[in-house]
């Protein structure tokens, strides 16, 4: 009975992390003049520190893993107080796990200047072979030459 309350949470924390992947974004139309105003020149290319912090799924994952371990250990009264000791031991190591995979990466932020006169900015993880003065076109937040 136990074994199978065990594997019941296991399964249902489970379904409750991959359940935050799931999007129902629909894709978008563009018209023609849309599409004419994604085309620019980059004016300037700056390398900048990418942003860190947690999403608190960490946290969740951990609390539920350090209640289950925690369970696990002596009985009565004194289960309860392990149960509630793992799952904050095990929150505080799950966001500071997620938090150090999340480290603040170089990026590059690019300045483009685009041919109806308007200026965008776009932080990239990468350059490849992007120089300013380079022509470019804009395609899902990303910068490509063409």
């Amino acid at each position: 009975m136990k074994r199978s309350t065990t594997l019941a949470a296991a399964v249902f924390a489970g379904v409750a992390v991959l359940s935050g992947c799931a999007s129902n974004t629909q894709p978008q139309q563009v018209s023609y003049a849309q599409a004419e105003d994604s085309y620019g020149v980059i004016d300037s290319i700056q390398v900048v520190q990418g942003r860190s912090g947690t999403t608190g799924a960490g946290a969740v994952t951990g609390g539920l893993v350090g209640a289950l371990l925690g369970n696990q250990v002596g009985s009565g009264s004194g289960r309860t107080a392990a149960t509630v000791a793992g799952a904050a031991a095990g929150a505080l190591v799950g966001n500071n796990v997620e938090n150090n995979r999340n480290q603040a990466s170089q990026q590059y932020q690019i300045s483009v200047r685009m041919n109806n006169g308007d200026y965008r900015i776009i932080n990239q993880d990468s350059i490849y072979d992007l120089r300013v003065g380079d022509r470019v076109r804009l395609t899902d937040g990303r910068v490509y030459r063409y």
